[in-house]
């Protein structure tokens, strides 16, 4: 049993926790839940005991176990995949060793009637049971299972770590986590960088865990498939509902209800009270009584209504301009890095209206599809036609990255607004929930949900007929992407959205096109046609079984041709980068020769603004290129 009693934590005025207290039994499986800011990863910190409360006190079972999983990860560098992984079985390791050394004892020893040789039979045993239990004869079977579950494949677990991204490197972390299987395992945030075949793979793993799991998760589908229990944080309390997220949300609702019934009769009987004890006041004879009924009255146990955070974004997209019937259309259309093929071959038509999701595993090509479709980066091979009057919104998955964080709220606004827009702004950001003192705030000091709200602000400022938006939800709460949602199935325009997040895309779509072996299928109807026609449950097992199957013949020969396309696509990023510092450099040469003060006096000073602004352009299709490169090779197969 884990306990917390009266945990107290405050951050300046702000009381973040106030003295919230929570019993877990064994095997519980627990959703953590509460707006951003409302001190879900603080209570980690100190359930895994990483931070120590103001007051109150926590206790566990002696020698019991916790693995902590969070967002600030980092992995040391220099060893492989599959290295890495097996460094969870350290105790396994001491074991084996120890193992190791008594069988040597046990064959050179000749004292077999002493107490000394019996001890150490013993102990072999001891030993020799508890290493079967924690599966010692299969630390790299199973390894390689969870590691292929969450989405690596067999020619990745040579690779070194160092050429993972966070959200690969967060994957390797939660794979020693899920195999060293402590009594308490604390996920923050799991599914932010698993495609939904990895999402779906976890559920299945901790619905059979042994231990506790406690989630913080912003994903519902998530939430309930894995949890019977909900914990919602909100203003500095605990409340606790006895099922998953969606029926806890139900009981919340009716908790709230029952309470504002219960407020509401006895507000009428405390009013009833105090007439009847005024009138009796101002008679003589009915003081006394008065003054019981008032005693009465002060010690009446006062039903008082919880406070509720429902702050929410107030989000309404501009009409969308009339387009051509045909949006986009891609004939022919591949793209590859070297010899590594990312897209191969693709047709690709979206008309107008059309709201379309892109879904499969991590590293076959949605975000490149999606990037290649709006002109941001090249095909290799093939055509796009862009349709009549196309009006653009893209929401990257790092969109909130791209700002400048020396900037202030509004600022950043302008610098994005239209000019019939600036006397607008300000009400804008209110309904971003930017009020105030907020519209001053510098970039850097906002949240990950702030920012990702800020930039969602800033592409709302211009009339938008195709809206491509890849993974909007990471970053927002609960509350945030249902408003998000909301907004978007109000939308009047063309849709194009990559997303892993099941609830959200359930039905905002009425196409979704499935990414698999470098092509395109489609699907009509929304993520839950779509998991319903591939069941998903068991497509990691198949894909793996088919690329098994495909490598059978020559295994050496497929590694070897691996390995030389990845130092093909090596050396592509080097290239590239090696553009990039020229191009950085003729820009820097450009603006030193612009900040002369005869510059625009000059004959040629057009020229050479024109030529600036092109090597400009350059520079940001190299960059988008290299960060292309960047996550082919992160997701090399």
């Amino acid at each position: 049993m884990l306990n917390l009693a009266n945990i107290y934590v405050k951050y300046g005025d702000r009381v973040l926790l106030d003295e919230v207290s929570v019993s877990i039994a064994d095997r519980e499986k627990i959703g953590l839940i509460g707006r951003n800011g409302a001190g879900k990863s603080t209570l980690f910190k100190i359930l895994s005991e990483n931070q120590t409360p103001d007051s109150g006190n926590i206790s566990r079972p002696n020698n019991s176990t916790i693995g902590y999983l969070h967002q600030e990860m980092s992995l040391p560098l220099g060893k492989t995949v599959i290295e890495e992984t097996l460094t969870c079985f350290e105790k396994l390791k001491e074991i084996e060793i120890r193992l190791e050394e008594l069988i040597k004892e046990i064959e050179t020893r000749t004292d077999y009637e002493s107490d000394a040789y019996a001890n150490i039979l013993t102990e072999h045993t001891d030993l020799a049971t508890q290493f079967e239990i924690l599966g010692g004869n299969a630390m790299q079977a199973n390894a390689e299972k969870v590691l292929k579950g969450l989405g690596f494949q067999q020619s990745d677990f040579q690779r070194l770590t160092d050429e993972f991204s966070g959200g690969w490197q967060m994957r390797i972390e939660l794979t020693k986590m899920l195999l060293s299987r402590p009594d308490y395992l604390l996920l923050d945030e799991p599914t932010n960088h698993l495609d939904i075949e990895s999402i779906i793979w976890l559920e299945a793993f901790l619905k059979d865990y042994s231990g506790v799991v406690i989630t913080i998760s912003h994903d519902k589908e998530f939430l309930n498939n894995v949890t019977t229990r909900t914990l919602e944080l909100e203003l500095g309390n605990l409340y606790d509902y006895k099922a998953p997220y969606s029926k806890a949300m139900l009981l919340r609702a009716e908790r709230r209800e029952k309470l504002a019934s219960a407020f509401k009769n006895q507000q009428k009987v405390i009013a009833q009270k105090e007439r009847t004890i005024a009138r009796f006041m101002a008679k003589a004879t009915k003081t006394s009584l008065a003054q019981s009924m008032q005693k009465q009255l002060n010690k009446m146990d006062r039903v008082e209504m919880d406070a509720e955070d429902l702050a929410v974004m107030n989000i309404r997209f501009p009409a969308a301009p009339r387009s051509g019937e045909i949006v986009l259309k891609a004939d022919g259309l591949s793209k590859s890095y070297g010899e590594l093929k990312v897209l191969e071959n693709v047709d690709f038509q979206i008309e107008r209206a059309q709201r379309v999701s892109f879904v499969g595993q991590n590293g076959q090509g949605k975000t490149t599809l999606a990037k290649i479709l709006i002109d941001k980066i090249k095909a290799t091979k093939g055509n796009i036609e862009p349709g009549h009057n196309i009006h653009l919104g893209y929401y990257a998955q790092n969109q909130s990255d791209t700002l400048d964080l020396n900037k202030t709220v509004l600022e950043t606004m302008e610098d994005h607004s239209p000019p019939e827009m600036r006397t607008r702004l300000r009400k804008i950001l209110g309904a971003f929930m930017f009020s105030g003192d907020d519209s001053d705030k510098k970039v850097v000091v906002l949240s990950g949900g702030e920012r990702a709200r800020l930039a969602l602000a800033c592409m709302m400022l211009r009339p938008i007929n195709l809206l491509v938006l890849d993974e909007p939800t990471n970053h927002l709460d609960m509350l945030s992407k249902d408003v998000l949602k909301k907004a978007i199935m109000e939308y009047d325009g063309t849709l194009i959205v990559v997303s892993h997040d099941r609830d959200f895309l359930k039905g905002l779509t009425n196409k979704t096109i499935e990414f698999r072996d470098k092509k395109l299928y489609e699907h009509l109807g929304d993520i839950e046609y779509f998991l319903e026609k591939r069941r998903l449950q068991n497509m990691r097992e198949v894909e793996l079984r088919k690329s098994q199957k495909a490598a059978a013949p020559s295994p050496k020969a497929s590694s070897q041709e691996r390995n030389k396309e990845q130092k093909k696509l090596q050396n592509s990023i080097k290239n590239i980068e090696s553009k990039i510092e020229k191009l950085e450099a003729e820009v820097a040469a450009f603006e030193k020769q612009m900040g002369q003060p005869d510059f625009y006096e000059s004959a040629d000073s057009q020229s050479v603004i024109d030529k600036y602004e092109q090597t400009k352009a350059n520079l940001s299709s190299a960059m988008e290129e290299w960060e292309t490169l960047q996550e082919s090779l992160e997701q090399f197969e």
